[in-house]
């Protein structure tokens, strides 16, 4: 009696559009956990290079940004976005001639910029530490052959930066495609916010949390692979250089 059930209700589901709905979401969960972990890579990369360099008054303003964004719930970096700038873009938009534009990509827009400058305060540290994990000695030896700073960053520092700072990374992916789901309460229909509408529509909570569960348990499964294999890339070219 309860696999016919079963089988049924899962039917309904198909039937209804469900399966395709949640891929859907799954697909702008991924565009917005890449576009912004590409954001927070940039930010993290000059901001660590500021910090690293001692860039007075620049480490001030790093350290800053730094301890503000990790000082707070992500959730309210999300809302301070998105209520701080909903006037400002409806504004720009309807002086180009696009008022109903913004009701489209404001939500992807404001979504991938929060947690990308979440990721950035992150991966600031993450770069930092990866190069001042560069050896000392390798960069004097740079200097002994006369190559020059430019040379020296680019031939010695940034593949060793480069290869340490990876599984830094890897955490902070991790995190980034975890915290898309916060991106649910500015109304952009992306994973969780898709299963929390099938679960409400439907009364079937725990089918749809527990797909969209799978879903982001594969995207990480997926993405541990990657990160290995770009691990494996660089030692192997490390030690080859």
């Amino acid at each position: 009696m309860g696999i016919p059930y079963v089988g049924s209700a899962f039917w309904e589901l198909w039937e209804a559009g469900w399966p395709a709905a949640i891929l859907r979401g799954a697909s702008v969960t991924l565009a917005i956990g890449l576009c912004s972990i590409c954001l927070g890579i940039v930010i993290g990369t000059i901001g660590g290079l500021v910090k690293w360099a001692r860039l007075f008054p620049f480490t001030l303003a790093i350290d800053g940004y730094t301890t503000l964004i990790r000082g707070v719930p992500e959730l309210l970096v999300i809302y301070l976005l998105f209520f701080s700038s909903a006037e400002f873009v409806s504004q720009v938009t309807a002086a180009f001639g696009y008022g109903g534009a913004d009701d489209s990509a404001y939500g992807f827009v404001v979504g991938t910029v929060a947690i990308g400058v979440i990721s950035g305060a992150y991966s600031v540290e993450v770069v930092r530490g990866a190069l001042v994990a560069v050896p000392r000695g390798h960069i004097e030896a740079g200097r002994a052959l006369g190559l020059s700073r430019g040379r020296i960053f680019r031939r010695i520092i940034a593949p060793q930066m480069l290869r340490l700072a990876v599984p830094g990374m890897n955490n902070i992916w991790q995190s980034t495609m975890k915290d898309t789901a916060l991106i649910s309460v500015v109304g952009l229909q992306e994973l969780m916010r898709i299963s929390s509408i099938g679960a409400g529509s439907t009364r079937q909570p725990l089918l749809f949390y527990a797909v969209a569960a799978v879903v982001y348990l594969g995207i990480t499964i997926v993405s541990q692979i990657v990160f290995g294999v770009i691990e494996r890339i660089l030692n192997k070219s490390n030690r080859a250089g």
